[in-house]
């Protein structure tokens, strides 16, 4: 017991690429607390994606069938589990309950420990707990309705003052990060706006405002050298499952929300790795250029 106290503290102060050697007692008894954590917390992020939608509220009812509104009995409100044990469906209609339920449970659990092997267990893995059940949110809620809750973007930016203490990124990271997406996307949307509405009558933006405050909030939580590689990531991703869905469904209309917040989920764990790796490719520190010099002719 006292050697996986020891090794917990210690991952607290040092993150993954200290304590990922430690005793596996510790991890025994991490992983599956963390994975239950996520998959409870991913339970009434589906109540978010559903209600909040629709107006409804999030606490004053209790959870209910879709359909037939029988109220869900308390064993069947374990998460992921419950929906595998009713085989899918409304143990009083008989009705499918959709897939997604578990899938964004699952989803959560396992990026609540992806963040724990990322950061270790601290506070700035809490943080980032929160800002990726936000993005699961945001994404999905978008999916179904093209559209964001810009009360939940805010949420992302307030995130960023205790951040601030526990990440160590500096204000001047943040600040760029602010505005190094927000604003391309925010010129892309007013200029592919004009054009569109000058060729069709139509007002439709290509990029919309609220992808714009998405990447603004994330931008000043993250900093800039997490949030540009994170962008690029979203595109791609946007571009490849939107060739899919055209080719699918004909229309070239979908929501850009969920690949943005994918790029976020990874850039939030990669990306400023990343941005440092193509920064030292790219300008090599000076000891590298004389001694570059000194070898070639």
């Amino acid at each position: 017991m006292y050697q996986m106290l020891a090794a917990a503290a210690m991952a607290a102060q040092t993150g993954w690429k200290e304590w990922r050697f430690m005793d596996a007692g510790f991890y025994l008894l991490a992983v599956p607390i963390v994975f239950l954590y996520g998959i409870c917390i991913g339970s009434f992020l589906n109540v978010v994606i559903i209600r909040l939608p629709r107006g409804e509220s999030l606490i004053k009812r209790s959870s209910h069938c879709m359909t037939c509104g029988a109220k869900i009995r308390l064993i069947d409100l374990i998460p992921v589990f419950s929906w595998i044990f009713l085989r899918g469906k409304c143990h009083s209609c008989g009705e499918k309950i959709s897939v997604r339920y578990p899938i964004v449970e699952g989803l959560n659990g396992i990026l609540y420990l992806a963040c724990f092997f990322a950061f270790g267990l601290n506070w700035n893995a809490f943080l980032m707990c929160i800002f990726t059940s936000l993005l699961i949110c945001i994404g999905f809620i978008d999916w179904d309705t093209m559209d964001m809750y810009v009360p939940m973007l805010l949420i992302i930016a307030v995130l960023a003052i205790p951040s601030h203490f526990v990440a160590f990124i500096p204000l001047k990271d943040r600040i760029i990060g602010l505005f190094a997406v927000s604003v391309p996307f925010f010129l892309i949307g007013e200029i592919s706006g004009a054009v569109i509405k000058k060729k069709t009558g139509e007002k439709v933006r290509g990029i919309e405002l609220g992808d714009t405050i998405l990447m603004a909030c994330a931008g000043v939580y993250l900093g800039w050298k997490a949030i540009v590689p994170s962008v690029f990531i979203g595109i791609f991703l946007a571009l490849i499952f939107g060739l899919i869905i055209k080719r699918v469904t004909g229309s070239s209309k979908f929501a850009f929300g969920p690949y943005l917040c994918a790029g976020l989920l990874i850039g939030a764990m990669f990306g400023e790795e990343l941005t440092n790796m193509y920064l030292a490719y790219c300008f090599p520190p000076e000891e590298e250029l004389m001694l570059l010099s000194a070898i070639l002719p």
